[in-house]
């Protein structure tokens, strides 16, 4: 006798998909707002318009869906694509002023992610994985940055860890968060003022 087939449509797929999309982002305005310990997953089901239900089964737990958003940021940081593009130039000057475009576009595209991921830190049982998994590849890119601006002339006056260390300190999500979210500031007069400022020390 054969065996019948599980049939998906790819209509059905696509609108699981689309769930599973609409869940995680209210989950990340919802942790970035109030913060991880203090969402449960009744919140993020009556922001996305399903039950707790239909929650658990598409995305899963609370802290399963803390663990897609920090996936999500982290693919979608784009930070390949503009570390290849860094490591092609060969002015330094012109170097540091597409890595504070970049870094602004990524932060500020990432910025609800970010704060989500920020906020529950308290919360969570393993936070300094979470931070690592979150930053760990952005942090490594600014490494690589750092080692090439050391091959170029002029060369920093700093050692090639101190100078990702700076790179880190300025472009980091802290450093644009510091200016942007604890004084106010615009993201352009960020960018500018960290350009500037890489400039004036590293070349």
């Amino acid at each position: 006798m054969a065996t019948k087939r599980a049939y998906a449509s790819p209509l059905r797929r696509q609108a699981a998909a689309r769930t599973q999309e609409q869940i995680l982002g209210c989950a990340a305005d919802l942790f970035a707002g109030r913060g991880y310990g203090r969402v449960t997953v009744a919140d993020i089901a009556a922001a996305a318009g399903v039950s707790p239900k239909t929650v658990f089964a598409s995305v899963g737990s609370k802290s399963d869906i803390l663990d897609r958003i920090v996936d999500q940021g982290v693919t979608a940081s784009g930070h390949e694509e503009a570390v290849t593009r860094l490591l092609a130039m060969s002015d330094p000057r012109d170097l540091l002023r597409e890595l504070a475009a970049a870094t602004r576009l990524g932060n500020e595209g990432q910025f609800v992610v970010h704060e989500a991921i920020r906020k529950a830190l308290p919360a969570h049982e393993q936070a300094g994985e979470l931070w690592q998994r979150a930053t760990g590849e952005y942090r490594r890119a600014l490494g690589d940055v750092a080692r090439h601006l050391d091959t170029l002339t002029p060369r920093p006056p700093t050692p090639v860890e101190e100078t990702a260390d700076l790179l880190w300190f300025w472009f980091g999500p802290s450093g644009w968060r510091t200016l942007v979210v604890e004084n106010g500031w615009s993201w352009e007069r960020a960018e500018r003022f960290l350009c500037r400022t890489a400039t004036a020390t590293l070349c």
